[in-house]
């Protein structure tokens, strides 16, 4: 999933070279947080879904549809890229600025890049997808279980308030690991629709990622539909996505 993008009011962050008006730069490490909610434990938690789903996909499903374009291989291929491989090298890569001061101001960001530069981050995306898909061999389970071990051995050593450098700024450990946390839940249950499987994700995590869509909405401009819809009062737009 690439970061997504909109705003209100003060700086929020840079990516592509230009900065989103938005969310106040002051915002706590876990002011977004729900009281008795952990983002590492909500991070092991999905992780943990994740991998028990990918265990249960038949082997003959990889090469089938997945997401769009992507099949199931491509997909898996995906989400251990983007929310478990990368963990440990950004974790390890510390930003000098704070630029990015909450997880939906990751996602807010690219809709203000141009469209040349968001449809080759697509690209590439799409491209480290397959070539990470592949590498997961015929066992992609064992693979995953690999990378979540080295992920969440690689948190434990990261302070909340760390700052560390993510494709869209410097940002704090607590607010970044959420948003790798939404792409577990999110790929997940892209996986297991497209397998005609079910996810086991719990109450926490669930209610985190779906606040954090909630969040990257209002950020974006769209906070109001998105309200009137989960209280049935006005359906979304077709092909409607904060992401």
């Amino acid at each position: 999933m690439l970061p997504g993008g909109g705003g209100s009011s003060g700086v929020t962050g840079c990516l592509f070279g230009r900065c989103v008006a938005g969310l106040s730069g002051v915002m706590g490490c876990r002011a977004w947080q729900f009281v008795g909610m952990d983002y590492r434990r909500t991070y092991r938690s999905a992780a943990i879904a994740f991998a028990d789903l990918v265990s249960r996909i038949p082997a003959s499903a990889l090469d089938g549809p997945g997401l769009d374009e992507w099949t199931m291989r491509d997909l898996l291929g995906h989400t251990v890229s983007s929310a478990l491989r990368q963990v440990p090298t950004v974790l390890a890569d510390r930003a000098p600025t704070l630029l990015v001061p909450a997880p939906e101001a990751y996602f807010a960001l690219a809709r203000t890049a141009p469209a040349d530069l968001v449809a080759a981050a697509r690209k590439a995306s799409t491209d480290d997808a397959r070539a990470t898909g592949a590498a997961l061999g015929d066992e992609p389970a064992t693979a995953v279980s690999g990378y979540i071990g080295r992920a969440t051995a690689a948190l434990a050593g990261a302070a909340d308030d760390d700052l560390v450098a993510t494709p869209a700024g410097g940002m704090r450990v607590c607010d970044w690991l959420p948003t790798r946390t939404f792409e577990l839940v999110v790929h997940a249950s892209d996986a297991a629709e497209a397998a005609g499987l079910t996810v086991g994700l719990d109450y926490e995590t669930l209610a985190e990622t779906t606040a954090l869509a909630a969040r990257i909405a209002a950020a974006t401009g769209h906070g109001l539909p998105a309200l009137r819809a989960l209280t049935g009062r006005t359906p979304l737009p077709a092909a409607f996505s904060v992401v």
